[in-house]
């Protein structure tokens, strides 16, 4: 649709970085683990419904990722092209997390929306992904209690330091 040339972000750095680790023999075919789009289910562990609801406005996706022609998009392609991989991105995050505690460790080269919390998107970021993998963790995996965020984007995230802030 050629939405990545409305926004600075870097659209195909996911794929640049799996090709640059596999060149470099740290990472194999058999390694990788193809996500899957995390489903409303999975979102409202975090999430709100009225956050949930906002996203299918066109006006509200556009101030979220900072890409104001996307208010002009009828929702459905909203959904397909937007939201959509950024579903199967927080769905890599929730499954990173899981593979991180069966297999020892595990990155998500997608995903890591730190501006989300459970009621607000902005800076790119539609959903809470980080805030959600470490709730699956904590209600679903006997044994894990705390986490540590490690985040190394240039600035802070805010929507996972909302969210956990009690």
């Amino acid at each position: 649709m050629g939405l990545e040339k409305l926004h600075p972000f870097d659209a195909g750095k996911w794929g640049k970085v799996i090709n640059f680790l596999k060149e470099e023999k740290l990472l194999s075919d058999s390694m990788l683990v193809e996500a899957r789009e995390a489903s409303e289910e999975d979102l409202l562990v975090v999430h709100t419904r009225r956050y949930l609801n906002e996203l299918k406005w066109s006006f509200a996706v556009a101030t979220i990722t900072e890409i104001p022609p996307v208010i002009f998009l009828p929702n459905f392609l909203v959904q397909r092209k937007v939201l959509r991989p950024l579903r199967t991105q927080t769905g890599g995050t929730i499954m990173a997390g899981k593979l991180a505690v069966e297999r020892g460790w595990a990155i998500n080269v997608g995903g890591g929306f730190h501006h989300c919390s459970s009621d607000r998107g902005g800076g790119f970021c539609a959903y809470a992904d980080i805030t959600l993998a470490i709730k699956f963790l904590f209600e679903r995996v006997e044994g894990i209690s705390r986490a540590t965020i490690i985040d190394l984007d240039a600035h802070q995230g805010n929507g996972h330091e909302r969210d956990f802030m009690d």
